[in-house]
């Protein structure tokens, strides 16, 4: 009789053991969340510091999201700049077709509010006119059109050497720009778009990037020097539509200006 209580208990105990090491393994589940469900966890507070030093731009963060602030003035030489000041340089770049535009530049207060934690948008939206982003000099990013929706073919021409242009007083960049990417390389991180999701030059992994690597909203998920566990991020490419294609892969945040 002792005996097959005996035999009861340990069976009762190996039970008792089998319930809680599945219990266990449930918990351990649910913690890793949203990589179990196929959602992604981004963070781009780590890219934050690439902003820091640059007098145009100045952030700040506050629970799940990050302001920029800036004043949108270039860091580079323009023939865009009033010629008394110091960072004038008339036009000297490939382009024979060159042709200053009307405008000037002048000094902006432009605001971005955008998610630290950026995510795949359920409905996605095209880009406005106007900016779209910031780069890491504080010049703000336009779409691939010129003013009214028409594409960039001649308003390409009136680019400086550092391929942006102003539109009235508000400097920007549609496409790559090589002041940037002369500096930090042309695979480097450039800046964000509303959005929050990164921008990075033509280059990765030593091989230039084309339309046909990206997606509609011209980015792909991959690592990145930055973000080595991978990120979804955009490419600037030598082609049409350049920056963004047909939309924001996330939900855009917030611009004032």
């Amino acid at each position: 009789m002792r005996k097959i209580q005996s035999i009861k208990i340990i069976v009762l105990l190996i039970t008792i053991s089998s319930v809680l090491y599945a219990c266990g393994s449930n918990d351990t589940v649910e913690d890793l969340g949203d990589s179990t469900s196929g959602v992604t966890n981004y963070d781009i507070t780590s890219i934050l510091s690439k902003f820091d030093g640059i007098a145009a731009v100045s952030y700040s963060v506050s629970g799940t999201t990050v302001t920029f602030t800036t004043t949108d003035l270039p860091n580079h030489k323009s023939p865009y700049w009033d010629a008394g000041n110091a960072l004038y340089e008339a036009y000297n770049g490939t382009n024979g077709s060159w042709n200053k535009n009307p405008g000037s530049i002048g000094e902006q207060n432009i605001t971005f509010t955008m998610p630290l934690n950026p995510k795949e948008a359920t409905n996605k939206v095209a880009t406005p006119m106007g900016p779209i982003g910031i780069s890491r000099n504080g010049v703000v990013f336009f779409n691939q059109y010129a003013a009214g929706g028409a594409p960039l073919t001649g308003e390409v021409n009136s680019f400086d050497q550092y391929l942006g242009h102003p539109a009235g007083t508000q400097y920007h960049y549609h496409i790559k720009p090589t002041f940037l990417t002369g500096t930090f390389g042309e695979d480097a991180f450039l800046g964000l778009l509303s959005d929050g999701f990164p921008v990075y030059g033509s280059l990765e992994d030593g091989k230039t990037i084309t339309n046909d690597d990206l997606d509609d909203y011209h980015g792909h998920t991959s690592a990145t020097v930055d973000f080595p566990n991978g990120i979804y991020h955009y490419h600037i490419t030598n082609e049409d539509p350049y920056l963004n294609g047909s939309g924001f892969y996330g939900t855009a945040g917030n611009v004032t200006r």
